[in-house]
């Protein structure tokens, strides 16, 4: 057991530098030398743990997720009104309530992905588990009558997809919108998809 969790901590600490590494160069640009040297170890150590630098990126942009997407299965399952948890939701999506840095790390993550299946899977995995959440609190919502919305699924996919478009926006053009607009936008949208004058404020 002791060393099974040795084994398990070393892969963490492999995996949240790697993060720092690619949170400071990018994907395309980390090295596992890079990551070892951070740590002290051997490139070979890297890779007893992890089979390739591939392999290695994939798991290392699923470890930074792991945080966010806590913090949203926790919105999901609260027995607070669909209404409250859908904003609670849309906020933590977005660039205003993610952990600080991880919009950046996902816009890189999906040019990376074009290149990397391994890290493409992941991506995917991690898109598909957001709209998810966002389309099962919208199926609560219904069931509860709080909303009116003939393809919750649907709903959530142009929800959250407007919101990736926005969020690229300002994480990469810096300036041109305010998190006011991009909140106020996605709210109006959320709103008109499930049948509210307004979905109101987080």
């Amino acid at each position: 057991m002791a060393a099974r969790s040795s084994v398990d901590a070393r892969r963490e600490q492999i995996l949240s530098a790697t993060v720092a590494q690619v949170q400071r160069s990018g994907f395309e640009h980390t090295r596992v030398a890079d990551v070892a040297s951070a740590l002290g170890i051997s490139p070979a150590l890297v890779f007893y743990h992890f089979e390739t630098k591939e392999q290695l990126l994939a798991q290392a942009f699923a470890f930074a997720a792991e945080h966010d997407l806590a913090r949203l299965e926790a919105v999901v399952a609260s027995p607070r009104s669909a209404r409250t948890r859908l904003r609670a939701a849309l906020r933590l999506y977005s660039p205003d309530g993610a952990t600080p840095s991880s919009w950046a790390l996902w816009v890189d993550a999906w040019g990376a992905a074009l290149r990397y299946p391994e890290l493409r899977q992941v991506s995917r995995r991690l898109d598909v588990h957001w709209r998810e959440a966002v389309a099962r609190i919208i199926e609560d919502g219904i069931a509860d009558g709080e909303f009116c919305c003939a393809d919750p699924q649907a709903a959530a996919w142009r929800i959250t997809a407007l919101i990736d478009g926005l969020s690229i926006q300002m994480t990469v053009h810096r300036g041109l919108l305010t998190r006011r607009q991009v909140t106020s936008w996605v709210n109006e949208h959320a709103a008109r998809e499930l049948g509210l004058d307004r979905l109101g404020r987080a």
